[in-house]
């Protein structure tokens, strides 16, 4: 994103002077990410199949080979088994696909960034983007045995402290969570809250 709309964004989101967001409240481990998501995502991870249909077709129209290139990665039936991946340090891609506005780009994507999965003292697994001027950062729940789900915030420019989920839900997010290769994940977000339709962001182990 440039730096002008991430300028936007804080000065419409945050709102709150000086006051830092309160933290991330990790669930426990194995919770269920139905009880935990808002409806607002519910809805949107039930309909993230018309979304991903209508944000490739925008995309493929201005795009083709770059689409093309990604192989697997814009196959909306390529789940594996193991969709959680392992703790560890990875490099992730942020692909946006479909313009929520006139005039916008329908395909953008991004150079990789630094990401990590952690695991804390009761189990619970945390995904985090490192750096970049949107940051996401939540919670993986497992679903089934061929995809999870990704509950979280959206971390923005300087910002150093992430929004409790579901109190600000332009910030919230929610993605599903598979496994597409023999070390390749991705997040499916759709309908995030900016810019594009559906959010793609692949995960493979860094170095």
């Amino acid at each position: 994103m440039r730096r002008s709309a991430v300028l936007v964004l804080l000065a419409t989101l945050t709102g709150c002077g000086d006051t830092p967001p309160p933290r991330l409240v990790p669930p426990p481990a194995g919770a269920d990410w139905r009880h935990a998501a808002t409806p607002a995502d519910r809805a949107r991870l039930r309909s993230w199949r018309a979304t991903w249909q209508r944000a490739l077709a925008d995309a493929r129209r201005t795009a083709p080979a770059e689409i093309a290139a990604q192989g697997a990665l814009f196959e909306p039936a390529r789940g594996l088994d193991q969709p959680v991946p392992p703790v560890g340090q990875y490099a992730c891609r942020v692909f946006k696909l479909g313009a929520r506005r006139p005039g916008a780009r329908d395909y953008v994507d991004y150079p990789p960034f630094a990401c990590r999965v952690a695991s804390d003292a009761a189990g619970t697994l945390r995904l985090e983007k490192l750096s970049g001027s949107q940051r996401p950062v939540g919670v993986i729940y497992q679903d089934n045995g061929l995809r999870a789900v990704f509950l979280g915030t959206l971390m923005l420019g300087d910002e150093t402290r992430p929004f409790a989920y579901g109190r600000q839900p332009a910030r919230d997010l929610a993605a599903w969570l598979e496994r597409i290769g023999p070390a390749r994940w991705r997040l499916m977000l759709p309908q995030p809250a900016f810019e594009s339709l559906l959010d793609v962001v692949e995960l493979v182990p860094a170095g």
